[in-house]
């Protein structure tokens, strides 16, 4: 049986990095003019050539998204858009846009094309469709059952499927949502969702009886909020469905974000095909399962409708998840040291939020290993001079701690609060 694709999000190339590093197959990304990713995300042209030429030197892939609800206006560059991805050569290229496709295959008829899961592709009959129009990997709607899936992949089996297994739902019907325009004019389908489902809302009656206003108040109620999504322990049934590949949502997230669930992912998937005894397995997933619940900020999970169809995964209560632990630092580079006590190395730490002398430290390294450590020495970078504390204010200090193992680059620390 061949191994799932594991597919990450990259809001920049330090975080495109940093998916990579921990395992990740493939990463998406895009240019905000045409991605669904407008407020945060630091593509240049130049970061989308250094972006796929760092995937391929990695033997990994790397696919770009177009996948805005294109207006008129849209069209007056999207042509040279393409011809410019043509010249880069990213591995596929995501869109939603029926128009776009067409233009697509005028274009760069040798490029591959992955349909966007915000076409709303559920069900095989749509699904071959988009295949005959030369579709290769079609992202499914969060909307569909693993049976609806894997029926899918029955129907037209030379067809990819991608589904979805973790990160932010939402209530709109596969993201096509109008409240962000409604509300505040920034339009969710063009990139520039401000999530207004998330807020906190109270009803107010205005006007003549029957009438009501939402307003986001202090005391008000969650309506629309929903849960995130969290397959880890359902990755053994997702792989028999023959899924081709498993996505993460988030490309506004952290590296922090990045290196635990792209880890965490990475090794569930490994340790399926491992082949150990079912009981083991069990175990390890929700090992896996308690990490990500406990250590990383969240809305709650759920299962989304993948397995309870028709059921929604709403948030009412909003119940945000804080861990005690704190995202303080990503690892630059470690070095040998040879000292009175025997041969251990140095490593070079950008801090994120604050590192303080004493520490309960967690290292997250790519494999989704952890080592333990407590703080008890450190410098700064530039000026060698020992420091009590360091700050990730102004870009992060960079400090130097001594650890008993080489660290490699992109491991992340965290600190128990």
């Amino acid at each position: 049986m061949k191994k799932p694709e594991l597919l990450a999000p990259a809001g920049d190339l330090q975080k495109l990095k940093t998916a990579l590093a921990f395992g990740a197959d493939a990463v998406y990304f895009g240019l905000p003019d045409f991605s669904l990713r407008v407020r945060i995300n630091n593509f240049t042209w130049q970061d989308i050539k250094a972006g796929v030429d760092y995937a391929h030197k990695l033997n990994k892939k790397a696919y770009i998204t177009l996948n805005i609800f294109a207006h008129n206006d849209h069209l007056k560059k999207v042509k040279s858009h393409i011809l410019k991805l043509k010249e880069i050569k990213p591995d596929a290229l995501f869109v939603s846009d029926p128009g776009f496709i067409a233009l697509i295959k005028e274009i760069w008829p040798e490029a591959n094309i992955s349909l966007s899961t915000q076409a709303n592709c559920t069900n095989w009959l749509s699904a071959r469709s988009y295949f005959k129009q030369g579709v290769k990997r079609v992202i499914l709607g969060r909307e569909l059952s693993l049976k609806e899936v894997a029926e899918i992949k029955t129907k037209v089996p030379k067809l990819e499927i991608e589904t979805f297994v973790h990160g932010a739902l939402c209530m709109a019907y596969s993201g096509r949502c109008f409240l962000s325009k409604q509300i505040l004019g920034r339009d969710a389908n063009l990139g520039d969702c401000v999530q207004p489902c998330r807020w906190e809302y109270e009803i107010k009656p205005i006007g003549h009886e029957g009438s009501f206003i939402l307003g986001e108040e202090a005391n008000g109620s969650y309506i629309l909020n929903s849960q995130d999504l969290c397959l880890i322990k359902r990755i053994p049934e997702m792989i028999r469905a023959k899924i081709d590949a498993f996505k993460i949502e988030g490309r506004a997230k952290s590296v922090y974000y990045l290196a635990n669930v792209v880890g965490a992912y990475r090794q569930a998937i490994d340790l399926y095909f491992s082949k150990m005894e079912r009981n083991d397995l069990k175990k390890k997933l929700n090992f896996l399962y308690k990490e990500l619940e406990t250590k990383l900020n969240h809305r709650s999970y759920s299962e989304g409708f993948m397995f309870k169809a028709g059921k929604t995964a709403q948030n009412l209560n909003n119940e945000n998840s804080v861990p005690g632990w704190e995202f303080c630092g990503q690892v630059i580079n470690s070095k040998k040291s040879n000292n009175s006590q025997g041969i251990s190395y140095v490593s070079a730490i950008k801090v994120h939020n604050s590192l303080k002398i004493g520490d309960k430290i967690e290292i997250i390294r790519p494999g989704y290993n952890i080592e333990k450590i407590t703080l008890k020495k450190m410098r700064d970078y530039k000026s060698q001079k020992n420091l009590e504390e360091a700050h990730g204010g102004g870009g992060g200090q960079i400090v130097l701690i001594q650890t008993k193992e080489e660290l490699e680059p992109f491991s992340v620390l965290r600190r128990k609060l």
